[in-house]
């Protein structure tokens, strides 16, 4: 392929990838933005393979074949409960790809160059290392947290500010002697001990990370590996690399900014360990919460929706680990039929991943109109008959807001206890992924449904 070609194929797919992006902003159009993005990226893949940098074909065709075998599997067999563990994974993937493509351009004869282009192109290499040590080590601790490997508690040790400034500046000075190294084996030694030292940044990152920061630390992993790529990009001296990397960079260093402004939190307090430290009395700090636990049945919860007018159901992760999405999409339906207004509530951070709840709602094929964001709904709770709540904690905690010793006071969250009726499916009066108790489970208004929600979801929909 001509580097003529090969340009407008790269402009293609860039374009394609915009489109991508641009679909993937809402709900009915995401199905459109993953076919771009699918089609963008297949161009990409044949444009380079093509290209006239690829002089061998044999062992490239192989490890594609690999690949998309390993690919497909996982693929096929990651339930939509494992998918913030999966993206996890793959941003892990992204990391490791750019610290071997830096040592590799770094011990690359043809890549030798001199004067200011050999700065130029060391630096490179020394960021894209950095930044992938980061990426790979902090995505590997961000799975065991959400698989349940490692406890959801920050680890909060003395002094790590001074820490994560002091591996900061041993990675400048290291850079320093990197590229002022007069041979590469005098410049490995700078480079092997930064991509230790960016390793050990990237366990100690996300292990003071609180759980329910969880949301923000998957999008901002996410904005770590597009740059990674864009660093790989400047490496290989691919444009499409570049872009693609800076398109997925920006893109989730923005959707951390949306998911802690959606927590009421700093995107500094967020690396620096918050939510999630351990569990408390939401009840002024050390007072016990006062009420009593009213429990109910879920022939009684159906008996309820079925007498409501109107109907809100807020789902949360408990839905997902359930599986129950396509239940409650059958009782939406039934209770629709019965001339019922049902609508759904859908918190920013929902879930483990950032849009968990609208993929699973998507999935069984829920209405995307009877579906509205924390902002649209939470005026309507007040005129609202029945709220069923399903496997949610944290996001229906009014501690967020009345309790300012709290730790996630000030955090926006779903206001279902303003309705008549509150239905709480939980399997115990276990905390939250915060560690947080919720005071939601005492208020006279509320009836506690014990059990898997999935079991209580069916008998609810029988009953109907």
């Amino acid at each position: 392929m001509t580097e003529g070609l090969l340009t407008a194929a790269y402009i293609m797919a860039s374009i394609l990838f915009i489109l991508s992006l641009g679909g993937l902003s809402n709900q009915e159009s995401a199905r459109r933005g993953n076919i771009y993005g699918m089609i963008g990226m297949l161009i990409a893949i044949v444009a380079t393979v093509l290209s006239t940098q690829v002089s061998s074909y044999g062992v490239l065709f192989v490890t594609i074949v690999i690949g998309a075998i390993i690919g497909s599997v996982v693929a096929m067999r990651v339930e939509m409960t494992g998918m913030p563990q999966l993206v996890a994974m793959l941003h892990s993937f992204v990391g490791l790809a750019a610290m071997l493509i830096g040592f590799a351009s770094y011990l690359d004869p043809a890549s030798h160059l001199e004067g200011v282009e050999k700065t130029i192109h060391e630096v490179e290499i020394y960021l894209g290392i950095l930044i992938g040590a980061v990426t790979f080590t902090g995505s590997v601790i961000a799975f065991g947290k959400l698989q349940g490997i490692i406890g959801s508690k920050p680890l909060l040790l003395p002094a790590r500010h001074l820490l994560n400034l002091g591996l900061g500046l041993a990675s400048i000075w290291l850079g320093v002697e990197f590229i002022n190294a007069e041979s590469i084996a005098s410049g490995m030694i700078p480079l092997v001990i930064m991509m230790i030292i960016a390793l050990v940044f990237g366990v100690h990152m996300v292990m003071s990370i609180g759980g329910a920061d969880m949301p923000v630390v998957v999008s901002m992993l996410n904005s770590y590996s597009g740059w990674a790529a864009a660093a790989t990009g400047f490496m290989l001296s691919n444009d499409l690399l570049i872009i693609t990397g800076a398109l997925v960079g920006s893109s989730g260093a923005i959707l951390s900014y949306i998911m802690c402004r959606a927590m009421n939190r700093s995107f500094i307090s967020v690396i620096a360990g918050g939510f999630g430290t351990t569990a408390v009395s939401v009840a002024g700090g050390n007072e016990a919460i006062q009420g009593e636990v009213l429990s109910t049945t879920a022939e009684e919860a159906a008996q309820e929706l079925k007498s409501a007018k109107s109907v809100i159901i807020v789902p949360g992760y408990g839905m997902a680990v359930a599986q129950a999405q396509h239940l409650i999409s059958d009782i939406s339906k039934k209770l629709g039929d019965k001339g019922i207004k049902i609508h759904f509530g859908i918190h920013p951070v929902a879930g483990r991943l950032p849009g968990h709840m609208n993929v699973l709602l998507a999935e069984a094929k829920v209405p995307y109109d009877i579906v509205f964001e924390m902002d649209e709904i939470n005026d309507d709770f007040s005129q609202t008959d029945v709220v069923l709540v399903i496997g949610a904690n944290d996001i229906v905690n009014p501690g967020a807001q009345d309790d300012p010793n709290s730790p996630i006071a000030g955090m926006p969250v779903l206001e279902v206890w303003k309705a008549k009726k509150v239905i709480v499916m939980k399997r115990s009066m276990a905390a939250g992924y915060a560690g947080v108790d919720n005071p939601l489970f005492y208020k006279e208004n509320t009836r506690m449904l014990f059990g898997d929600a999935k079991d209580s979801v069916d008998t609810i929909l029988s009953a109907l």
